[in-house]
């Protein structure tokens, strides 16, 4: 990660992707709002200096954390990273204290309110909140950030720089201030205005070069030519097309939800998997879809598969933190079958097929005309985009122990968006445990009690398959087998 501002070819600062530029967009709306935010429970209360001296650190040495968006004030030129001239640390890092006793469902609950209020699209777009008051002397951050920032995978880079690997490391040197820029949307307007004319002949000369280039494959091989385009449309079907019917119970959509989530210690999990033949994440999707049978079952609805999507991180070493590089599989999620070991077989078979899918990335591809839209339109069309009941992603962070400001990070829930869908759910593996955090709109899910012991439920199966292994309601104390301020009771 840099600490130079990245330019683009004409010395300009960096722009916005079509895909993030869509995600900025978002904020504006209740409905397309995509902020991702991560909770960590602490052992104990960091300091509160020590606390703000870190996130300070971490916003010098990635540059994200002090710049914001510019549009131009007419569309001439793409949205620009700009390092904010105004940055006020004080606004982005926060302190708040719960009552008496301070449970983990009162970390929840603030977490609710955070992503359901919009971000200041005028200021560096990301929040960290100290929650004080836990039980035990215990303490938690809430670490909120848009989506038009980064995802899940680049958030975890992002905010590295404010861990440290023992509870009282040396001090580190401070990092330099980062240089401010001062660019107005009518300042990039005209920037874009002078580049117009270059910028059209440059498009038209590569147009023609392209169509000249496809006019030479068709007459050396039409055949083949004619295929390819075929065979690029019927994969980007495939990858944005219903993979099942949605579930008649799920099909409700409000602005009311609720966080519930597991802890499942990782080796648990890997042995259950290993055990199956599949990966930690075949387990994880065969969990969830334990989970969703087993509420539709005590509903008196059966089902045999629903639509879920899962998020493929899309990455390299060499992509910078910021930015989103995922793509999404829309899977046929076999929730009907009980056997939790066919189950892992069968999610295992539809990922595998699935990521060999020429066109993955449709998204992607088609991100440049959707962010043309106006914004009513790019609501519906956004509608019509997401084709699942159910979005779970996986992010591994770190396999090690890690502290800030002196406390140790006991446990880390994802907490995502639900851009359209009844339910979000994410795994984060870090420190030897597993958490499994789901976000569901309260319409779709209308038994919290219920959900929560079938999320248990449907992961116990799992873990059957490994040995005695269970999970257990979140809670912020060192042993899972302890349920102070779970959010299932």
């Amino acid at each position: 990660m840099s600490d130079v501002p990245e330019l683009d070819a004409a010395g300009l600062p960096e722009e916005l992707s079509a895909v993030d530029q869509l995600l900025h967009r978002g904020e504006a709306n209740p409905r397309t709002r995509s902020g991702i935010l991560g909770v960590e429970i602490l052992d104990t209360t960091p300091d509160w200096d020590r606390f703000r001296a870190r996130l300070d650190h971490a916003s010098r040495k990635v540059l994200r954390l002090r710049q914001k968006v510019v549009m131009p004030t007419l569309p001439t030129a793409a949205p620009r990273w700009v390092v904010d001239p105004d940055f006020n640390l004080d606004y982005h890092v926060r302190r708040v204290r719960v009552p008496a006793p301070g449970t983990l469902r009162d970390v929840f609950d603030l977490a609710e309110v955070a992503l359901q209020s919009p971000m200041d699209i005028n200021r560096p777009l990301w929040n960290a909140t100290l929650v004080e008051g836990l039980a035990d002397g215990r303490a938690a951050t809430i670490l909120h950030l848009s989506h038009a920032v980064s995802d899940g995978v680049g958030m975890v880079e992002m905010f590295a720089n404010i861990y440290d690997l023992e509870r009282d490391p040396e001090p580190a040197a401070a990092a330099p201030l980062p240089i401010p820029q001062d660019l107005s949307p009518n300042d990039l307007m005209r920037e874009g205005i002078n580049r117009l004319p270059g910028s059209i002949a440059g498009g038209v000369l590569g147009a023609l070069g392209q169509a000249a280039r496809t006019v030479t494959k068709v007459v050396r091989d039409p055949v083949s030519a004619v295929s390819g385009v075929v065979d690029y449309a019927m994969s980007g079907a495939r990858v944005m097309g219903p993979a099942a019917h949605p579930s008649p119970l799920l099909r409700r959509r409000s602005l009311s939800s609720r966080t519930e989530a597991i802890d499942i210690p990782f080796s648990d999990l890997h042995r259950a998997a290993k055990a199956a033949g599949g990966s930690i994440n075949d387990a994880y999707l065969a969990g969830l879809c334990g989970a969703l049978r087993l509420y539709h079952e005590a509903k008196g609805i059966s089902i045999e598969t629903l639509p879920m999507a899962v998020p493929v991180n899309l990455r390299s070493q060499d992509d910078p933190a910021g930015g989103n590089r995922f793509a999404g599989i829309n899977l046929a999620a076999p929730v009907g079958i009980v056997d939790p070991e066919t189950r892992i077989k069968a999610v295992r078979s539809q990922m595998t097929s699935k990521r060999e899918e020429r066109a993955i990335d449709v998204v992607g591809s088609i991100a440049p005309v959707l962010s043309l839209l106006p914004d009513a339109v790019l609501e519906t069309v956004a509608g019509s985009v997401v084709n699942s009941d159910v979005q779970a992603s996986n992010v591994p962070v770190w396999p090690g122990d890690t502290f800030i400001a002196g406390a140790k990070i006991l446990r880390h829930y994802g907490i995502g968006p639900l851009p359209g869908v009844a339910m979000m759910v994410v795994l984060i593996s870090r420190s030897g445990y597993i958490t499994v955090t789901t976000r569901y709109d309260r319409a779709a899910i209308t038994d919290d009690q219920l959900f929560a012991r079938c999320l248990l439920a449907g992961f116990d199966e799992v873990l059957a398959l490994g040995g005695d292994g269970r999970a257990e309601p979140a809670s912020f104390s060192d042993d899972t087998s302890a349920t102070n301020g779970s959010a299932a009771q």
